[in-house]
């Protein structure tokens, strides 16, 4: 295994320097479990302190599930309550924490908590998709896409797997974009209080009853399978799954679903494009979510920064990635199998490598 240890340092003082920027004496929480590498978390506390922040490192054990699954598991009160006085928090649990009841309550009592979830996060990783970015040029192509995604009324994907999904982007009364359900670019900047996620992707919970077709995971479902060996097909009828089909990890996939007695979680999340130029397929959520040209659904649990105010609560929540998609807005298509085919768009992936 390579640790990237040079790159390990650049990286850290990218994400505590340029992206979170801590000030000295700030509070800096670094959450980890036994499933988490050790050398991303020396390294990210040696940048703190070195930015005469104060780290503070929480390890726990690794539960069995994800979200509302570890508030029973962890210790949520003495955990919480440090959060809640926290400055700025770094999760990288590989079981994340993101979703529980820790985190909701963390995020809504303290307003100034700068939160950015990690999770999950290898050396390679993090010198991949944080210390090799072009910040300036991301930013403008996930900004130039979000405002095409936020305009369109109506969507349509597809994937060389299967996938013909179509749906419609949720409208107030006047027929514009509704603010309850903001469409957001995550450029990695965890300089502002709230929740911020890894750099290339961005994500919206559409009108959600409007989601029909075939929903074809053929990268990675985390949890329960990570990275898939043959695809698992969903039939979605008004942004329910309606059937699931495909081999054993189809089997495993609807177990899990079927296990929490929940019907939330056979409902759909949100809707996510991934661009970050570092992402390859890992079997890691927070990579394979960023992979070039790649859509995401998420399904299950729903946080309040996707549905304003306070999300529709799950059970849990799982990633499914579906790679190489095809776009169109409105009936104009804009990415065919993961390639950009507007003008504009094509010209800014090629000076980030694609």
């Amino acid at each position: 295994m390579f640790y990237h240890d040079y790159e390990l340092g650049k990286s850290s003082m990218v994400l505590t320097k340029d992206l979170f920027k801590l000030k000295p004496g700030e509070s800096f929480i670094i959450t980890a479990d036994t499933e988490t590498d050790p050398h991303v978390v020396d390294a990210i506390a040696r940048a703190a302190f070195a930015l005469d922040a104060k780290p503070m490192v929480i390890w726990t054990a690794s539960g069995l599930g994800c979200g509302k699954v570890l508030d029973s598991f962890l210790p949520s009160k003495p955990l919480t309550a440090a959060l809640k006085e926290a400055d700025a928090w770094v999760e990288l649990n590989n079981k994340w924490i993101f979703y529980s009841t820790i985190y909701d309550t963390a995020i809504k009592e303290n307003k100034k908590l700068r939160y950015l979830n990690l999770v999950g996060m290898t050396p390679g990783m993090m010198t991949r998709l944080i210390g090799r970015v072009d910040y300036p040029v991301l930013k403008t192509f996930l900004w130039e896409i979000t405002e095409m995604t936020k305009n369109a009324k109506h969507i349509r994907f597809t994937t060389p797997a299967g996938t013909d999904l179509e749906f419609n982007n949720a409208k107030d009364s006047k027929g514009k974009p509704d603010p309850n359900h903001p469409i957001m670019f995550e450029f990695g900047d965890a300089s502002t209080p709230g929740a911020h996620m890894l750099a290339g992707q961005i994500g919206w919970a559409p009108d959600l009853d409007s989601i029909n077709g075939l929903l074809v995971f053929d990268g990675t479902v985390d949890p329960p399978c990570r990275k898939l060996e043959e695809p698992i097909r969903l039939t979605i009828t008004n942004g329910t799954i309606t059937k699931v089909e495909g081999g054993k990890q189809a089997v495993e996939f609807e177990i899990w679903l079927k296990s929490f007695n929940d019907p939330q979680m056979f409902r759909l999340a949100h809707a996510c494009y991934g661009f970050n130029p570092g992402a390859h397929l890992s079997g890691d959520i927070v990579e394979d979510e960023r992979i070039w040209g790649c859509t995401e659904w998420g399904v299950g649990n729903i946080g309040a920064i996707l549905i304003k105010p306070d999300g529709i609560p799950g059970s849990s929540h799982s990633d499914g990635i579906c790679l190489n998609t095809s776009v169109w807005l409105d009936g104009k298509q804009i990415m065919d199998k993961g390639q950009m085919i507007n003008s504009r768009l094509a010209e800014l992936a090629h000076k980030l490598g694609h």
